[in-house]
């Protein structure tokens, strides 16, 4: 039987709920540090490289070997930050959810594939271990109106701070709710796009903010089947 929201078509200009866990649901962040390697594959691939500005610095013939080795990579390193944009993401300990635009319709399949591998391929050079990381090919929802958007990044950031009894969780899981908070500005993740529906005032339940929109409780925001995890 086919797996459920398994993208089965990719569309130009839209916007996807992309997210995997762990092969028979085990962990796949076992250390903080696991957290902070994925979080900076998704800075590498997603933040515009300077091409010209790093081929003047290898033009320099003075610059010292380990600095153009690094330079070198920069460019030959795959690189989506012109193609997919994301929106909004949690790291759980054995999954993650991704809120992503692409402008084309094969942008977030590449990325997700690069990305995944090569997490898998960090994650068992460091534990000395074989085989899947995750639980097969990623499942993807794609986004079809603005309230859907909107009511997905409170499902995806409310993983990070409450429990499954919407108690708030004493350590915070990695996610993008900081970025939506002013508390932080990763400049290669996109909140502008969900924060403008609530500064124009269009929520409907004209909430003042993002923050109070986050302090709902989860029973009073209407989630939809399909953006939960099998």
């Amino acid at each position: 039987m086919p797996s459920k929201n398994r993208v089965k078509q990719y569309v130009t200009d839209s916007i996807y709920h992309c997210y995997n866990r762990g092969v028979e649901k085990r962990i796949i962040f076992l250390e903080k540090v696991d957290y902070l390697v994925f979080l900076s594959y998704l800075k590498e691939y997603l933040s515009p490289i300077d091409k010209r500005g790093i081929q003047n610095q290898l033009s320099d013939l003075n610059i010292d070997y380990k600095k153009r080795e690094k330079l070198v990579r920069q460019l030959e390193i795959k690189n989506y930050a012109d193609r997919v944009s994301l929106l909004a993401y949690c790291l759980m300990p054995n999954h993650f959810h991704l809120l992503l635009y692409q402008t084309d319709g094969k942008a977030i399949q590449e990325f997700m594939q690069s990305l995944m591998t090569r997490f898998t391929m960090y994650i068992n050079k460091k534990y000395n271990r074989v085989g899947p990381l995750f639980q097969g090919v990623y499942k993807g929802v794609l986004v079809i109106s603005d309230e859907q958007l909107v009511h997905l990044s409170y499902y995806i950031h409310a993983q990070a701070i409450l429990n499954s009894k919407g108690q708030t969780l004493r350590v915070q899981k990695p996610s993008s709710l900081p970025n939506y908070l002013g508390q932080i500005n990763q400049l290669w993740v996109k909140p502008e796009r969900i924060l403008s529906w609530f500064d124009q005032g269009s929520s409907g339940d004209m909430y003042s903010s993002y923050q109070e929109f986050m302090s709902l409780p989860t029973n009073k925001v209407a989630l939809i089947s399909e953006l939960l995890l099998e």
